[in-house]
């Protein structure tokens, strides 16, 4: 007689996420929708103060400089929130990176491949979309990149603004695309955006790194031993050539994301915690003030359509964006034979794979660096990404808005904690204590409705008594 054959239960893709990381991605993303909605502000009050009788007034303090030119450091306001500021943010998505690899999603290479490959495709499709419109159009392929980056704050704002509780699967694809996108696009940033190389302050930058390195591996605690040295490795790595924001990411990279026995957080996700306010409520919205302030009349707007580069942008985060992570997650789900959580559908998946169309920070940013040498394209170019992302808002918005009383279901089921223990009670099903809790407040309840009944019963007694 045959043995008998064991076949493997199939992965399930979007499935419920462990306790902890499901903990981790609701504070990460609580922070980030606040941090959204003030992007979202910023972006608005600038494109207000950029077309208003006060435009003159953004413009000059927009370019306002200041720093030490002795360091090579006198830059513009704008300069300063794009190379400054963002570095704050970047940093922020290399311990992001780093936790992922190490702790979450992207930790087992079988659970990673679904959304790497979806985020790849997210960023190749955009790009390809861009060449081929620019091609036909005798456009510059310059800003291949620009529609490669999702925004994740910008998306969560839209959520937020649109009242969806995506379930938290949902959310933690969406925030894994996010990440790896960023990791590309600073790839991208590094490789592509380079100037003439400086090797005295690049090798400068490299030896603050390896003290960074060094330092933390030694356990030397205190913010006034390693917020000095940051600043001198983004000031050597500015210098450089390289673009600032790399030394931010590459700080990021060095922190540990693992937990030593009796550590409630790591090292990473404490400083992670710390900073994340900073980045999604100061850095990025201050970003945004100085960047969108772009001109919105009409002849603006109807360029944005007519022109080559413009459009490429535009279809290339509407479109391009869509396609590209919807077909690929699809083609991956197939050839990995992952099955959709039962609880969703391919539907849900076009959804996010629209929002995540909305490509405002890193986009604006490497629009800027694309086309640093035509100041008119430039503004162009952002009035494209803020056009591409707001479409890419509404037409998700509509899609998850159709699915609202489903993920608000969903949503509720995973927050219930009945016990009162601090647990979602959908991650207790298989602890004896939790159902024994539940039968004494069930038992208490039946109790306390005997006690009502029997009252109910004397006074209905009372109340049909002889007058």
């Amino acid at each position: 007689m045959p043995a008998p054959t064991h076949t493997p239960t199939p992965r399930k893709f979007l499935g419920r996420l462990p306790l902890p990381e499901r903990n981790y991605i609701s504070d990460a993303l609580r922070t980030e929708t606040v941090g959204g909605v003030l992007l979202l502000a910023a972006a608005i009050a600038a494109l207000i103060w950029a077309n208003t009788p006060l435009s003159g007034s953004y413009g000059s303090v927009r370019d306002f400089h200041a720093g030490p030119a002795a360091l090579g450091l006198d830059l513009s306001v704008q300069h300063w929130a794009a190379d400054g500021l963002l570095a704050v943010f970047f940093f922020v998505a290399g311990v992001e990176l780093k936790r992922e690899l190490v702790a979450g999603e992207l930790r087992d290479p079988k659970a990673a491949a679904l959304p790497v490959i979806a985020a790849l495709s997210g960023m190749a499709v955009p790009a390809l979309v861009y060449v081929l419109v620019n091609t036909v159009g005798g456009g510059s392929l310059g800003g291949w990149a620009v529609p490669v980056a999702t925004d994740i704050a910008f998306a969560l704002a839209v959520l937020a603004v649109l009242g969806t509780s995506l379930p938290s699967a949902l959310r933690a694809f969406l925030l894994t695309l996010a990440v790896v996108d960023d990791l590309f696009a600073i790839l991208i940033i590094a490789v592509f955006f380079t100037s003439e190389l400086n090797f005295l302050a690049l090798g400068g930058a490299v030896i603050g790194l390896a003290v960074f390195w060094l330092l933390l591996r030694k356990g030397v605690h205190g913010w006034y031993v390693y917020v000095p040295l940051a600043l001198v490795i983004w000031g050597l790595m500015y210098n450089s050539g390289v673009h600032a924001t790399i030394a931010g990411v590459a700080m990021g990279l060095m922190l540990r994301c693992t937990r030593n026995e009796g550590e409630s957080q790591s090292p990473g996700e404490h400083i992670e915690h710390l900073v994340r306010p900073l980045s999604a409520g100061l850095a990025v919205p201050l970003f945004a003030l100085f960047s969108a302030g772009v001109s919105v009349s009409g002849a603006a707007l109807g360029g944005v359509f007519t022109r080559p580069e413009t459009l490429g942008v535009v279809l290339g985060l509407v479109v391009g964006k869509t396609i590209g992570i919807f077909g690929g997650t699809w083609l991956a789900a197939r050839f990995t034979k992952a099955e959709l959580n039962e609880d969703l559908a391919w539907p849900d998946v076009f959804a996010v794979a629209a929002l995540a169309g909305i490509g405002f920070t890193v986009s604006l940013l490497i629009g800027e660096l694309a086309f640093t040498s035509d100041p008119g394209l430039t503004d162009e170019v952002k009035a494209a990404v803020l056009t591409g992302s707001l479409i890419a808002a509404v037409f998700s918005g509509i899609l998850l808005k159709l699915r609202v009383r489903k993920y608000r279901a969903l949503y509720e089921e995973e927050e219930r904690d009945e016990d009162h223990d601090g647990i979602p009670d959908i991650y207790e099903q298989d602890d004896p204590g939790y159902h024994l809790r539940m039968a004494a407040l069930h038992e208490a309840k039946a109790a306390e409705h005997r006690k009502l009944a029997e009252h109910a019963g004397a006074t209905r007694e009372d109340d049909d008594g002889p007058a």
